[in-house]
């Protein structure tokens, strides 16, 4: 007999960008949620501004003006994507790198979603991915949606 451990997927996390292999992730993690009537929790990690010694003065967008873009970059997928009636959706936005920022919120979750580029071989091993780095350090089984997969 072969014991089996189940888990309760209560909380689901799904990184995006504004890109199509993030809505194949949203729409993935979507569907999942709707099957284990879990809350998805909706992560898009962006840049802080490094500031650098210029001859001339920059004006650098305020934290504010890059959070509130965040969050229009989730406001977009969303509604691009569609059917999450019935869904409890939290949407996150956060400063930092996006595997750093995935591996912490998905402290806890069910499971992390990401939707991958493709970038394979040599040229993924020199550009890094997040989707590695995630694999790799995730607190919970990762998903990693590819081509193909609506």
């Amino acid at each position: 007999m072969v014991a089996t451990t189940e888990r309760t997927v209560t909380r689901i996390v799904v990184g995006i960008d504004s890109s199509e292999h993030a809505r194949r992730a949203l729409r993935w993690a979507r569907d999942e949620a709707q099957v284990h009537g879990a809350t998805l929790e909706v992560v898009h990690a962006y840049p802080t501004p490094e500031v650098a010694v210029l001859p001339a003065i920059a004006a650098l967008p305020s934290d504010e003006d890059l959070e509130a873009s965040a969050y229009a970059v989730i406001d977009d997928q969303l509604e691009e994507v569609g059917g999450f009636d019935g869904i409890p959706v939290i949407r996150i936005a956060r400063s930092g790198g996006a595997a750093g920022v995935l591996c912490h919120e998905a402290a806890d979750a069910a499971m992390v979603i990401i939707g991958s580029r493709g970038r394979g071989g040599f040229k993924g091993l020199l550009l890094g991915s997040v989707s590695q780095q995630v694999a790799t350090h995730a607190p919970c089984p990762v998903v990693i949606v590819g081509h193909g997969v609506d």
